[in-house]
C-alpha cells in the first residue's frame, strides 16, 4: 500500500479546449478505472508522448489497482489549488486522491495517486507559502489568538511523499498534534513534503538533503529573520526518518530545541531488513520470503565494497538510486547528535515495529552524559504515536485515532520549559 501511494504515474495526453478541468479529470478516470477503455485513454495522448506509453501499459493498471486498492466506487469531492486538482476518490479498500496537474489549454500533465489532502478554509493567516531553494513550501501557520507563549514548531516528515497533516489513511498525527499545540499557546508551521507537491524535482542524483533536510532547514532560516518572530524560541519536530536525519537539520538550522519523535538510530539499510522479516512473520502471503531475500541481497549489496555511484537502483533497496544511499552511508547520525548544543526530546512508541526501542536505547546510551536531552517511552503507541492493542501490524494505519494525550501533554511541557 504504501508503495502504491508514493507511486508516481506520469502520463500526458491531449483534451478538448471546450471541456471544464474537473470535468476533463472526471471522464479521464472514469474511461480509464471504470469502462477500462484503455484505447480510448490512449487516443488522447499526445503525439510527442503517445509511443512512449503503449496501451497494453494502460490495459493492465486496473487490474494492478483491483489487487492492490479494490475497483473504484466513487469519486467523492474534487479540490484544486492552481493547476493542481485532487479527485478524492473511493476504492473498495481504502480512500486516496487521484491527483491530475493540468497545463495551458486545458491539457493534462500529470496523474499520480496520493493519500488524501484535506483543503480547509483557513483564514488568511493561517495560509503561508515558504521560498525553498527553487520551489514553494505550501503550508499551515497557526498562531494562538491569546495566551501567545512565542514558541514556534516547524514539523519535518517521515519518508514518503506527505501532506502537512502526515496523513496516512483516515489518521492525521501531524494536525492532531498541531491543534493541540495551539490550545496551549504554541504556534505551529507545517507543510506539504517536495516529493508530495512537487515530485517531478526529485531525480536519481537527489538525496535525502532535497528530499528533507533543505527544507526543514529553509523554513527555520524563515522564520528566524522574521522581524514578527524576533524573541520567539524556534523548535523543529522530526518524526522518523526526519529524527533521522534531524542531527543534518540541526547543524544548518541552528535552533533553540529539537524533538525526535520514533527516529532511527540505527542505518536505514539495516531496519528494511528487519521491517521485512517481521511483516512476513505477520502474513507470508502479502510478504512472501522471495521479498526478504531479495531486501537481504540488495542490503547486502549495497553495504558491500562493490557498491558505488554507478550502482543500478534495480540492486538497490527501495528502487533508490545510488546517490541517495551513498549519502546515507556516509550519515553517521550517533556521532553528529553529540554535537548538537540544545535542549533534546526523544520519545518512542512500544508498539512501533518500523523504528524500534533498540534504536531509543542507542539515542539514550549516545547522550546519557547530556542533561538537557528528554527520553520518553510509551509502552502503547505506534509509530503514529497513537494508542493501540495487540500485535503490531500496518493495520493499525488503517484505525482512525488521535495522538495519545500524555505524550502530548510530554511534548507540551518540554516545549515550554
Amino acid at each position: 500500500m504504501k508503495k502504491l501511494l508514493t507511486l508516481l504515474l506520469t502520463i500526458w495526453f491531449l483534451l478538448s479546449f471546450s471541456q471544464d478541468r474537473k470535468e476533463i479529470g472526471n471522464t479521464f478516470i472514469k474511461t480509464l478505472l471504470v469502462d477500462k477503455n484503455a484505447e480510448k485513454a490512449h487516443s488522447y495522448f499526445d503525439s510527442s508522448v503517445a509511443g512512449q506509453i503503449p496501451v497494453e501499459q494502460l490495459k493492465a493498471l486496473p487490474e494492478q489497482l483491483q489487487g492492490q486498492i479494490g475497483a473504484l466506487k466513487n469519486v467523492l469531492e474534487v479540490n484544486n489549488e492552481g493547476n493542481i486538482y485532487y479527485y478524492y476518490t473511493e476504492f473498495e479498500k481504502t480512500k486516496l486522491d487521484v491527483q491530475l496537474t493540468f497545463g495551458e489549454n486545458n491539457k493534462l500533465l500529470g496523474f499520480f495517486f496520493v493519500p488524501h489532502k484535506t483543503f480547509e478554509k483557513h483564514d488568511e493567516k493561517t495560509v503561508l507559502k515558504i521560498k525553498s531553494d527553487a520551489i514553494e513550501l505550501n503550508g499551515t501557520l497557526l498562531v494562538p489568538p491569546s495566551n501567545n507563549k512565542k514558541r514556534l514548531v516547524i514539523f519535518v516528515h517521515g519518508s514518503g511523499a506527505h501532506d502537512r497533516d502526515e496523513t496516512i489513511g483516515e489518521n492525521k498525527p501531524f494536525k492532531d498534534i498541531a491543534e493541540y499545540l495551539l490550545t496551549n499557546g504554541i504556534t505551529s508551521y507545517r507543510y506539504d513534503k517536495r516529493t508530495y507537491s512537487y515530485s517531478e524535482t526529485f531525480n536519481d542524483q537527489s538525496t535525502v538533503e532535497e528530499e528533507t533536510i533543505n527544507d526543514a532547514v529553509n523554513a527555520a532560516l524563515y522564520f528566524k529573520n522574521l522581524p514578527d518572530y524576533k524573541g520567539y524560541e524556534i523548535i523543529i519536530l522530526g518524526h522518523s526518518q526526519a529524527a533521522y536525519l534531524m542531527p543534518e537539520i540541526a547543524k544548518k538550522a541552528q535552533v533553540s530545541k529539537y524533538i525526535f519523535m520514533a527516529g532511527n538510530a540505527r542505518p536505514l539499510q539495516d531496519l528494511l531488513v528487519e521491517q521485512y522479516e517481521y511483516l512476513h512473520s505477520l502474513d507470508q502471503a502479502k510478504v512472501p520470503a522471495e521479498a526478504v531475500q531479495e531486501i537481504k541481497k540488495q542490503v547486502a549489496f549495497l553495504n558491500s565494497s562493490k557498491f558505488n555511484l554507478n550502482s543500478p537502483k534495480s540492486e538497490l533497496p527501495l528502487g533508490q538510486s545510488a546517490a541517495y544511499w551513498k549519502y546515507l552511508k556516509d550519515y553517521n547520525q550517533l556521532n553528529e547528535v553529540k554535537k548538537i548544543q540544545a535542549p533534546m526530546f526523544f520519545a518512542q512508541g512500544g508498539r512501533d515495529y518500523q523504528v524500534t526501542e533498540k534504536d531509543f536505547n542507542l539515542w539514550k546510551n549516545t547522550l546519557k552524559n547530556d542533561k538537557t536531552a528528554v527520553f520518553k517511552f510509551y509502552p502503547v503507541l505506534s509509530h503514529l504515536f497513537i494508542a493501540g492493542s495487540g500485535k503490531p501490524s500496518p493495520k493499525d494505519y488503517e484505525i482512525k485515532g488521535k495522538v495519545d494525550e500524555q505524550f502530548l501533554k510530554d511534548l507540551t511541557q518540554f516545549i515550554l520549559k
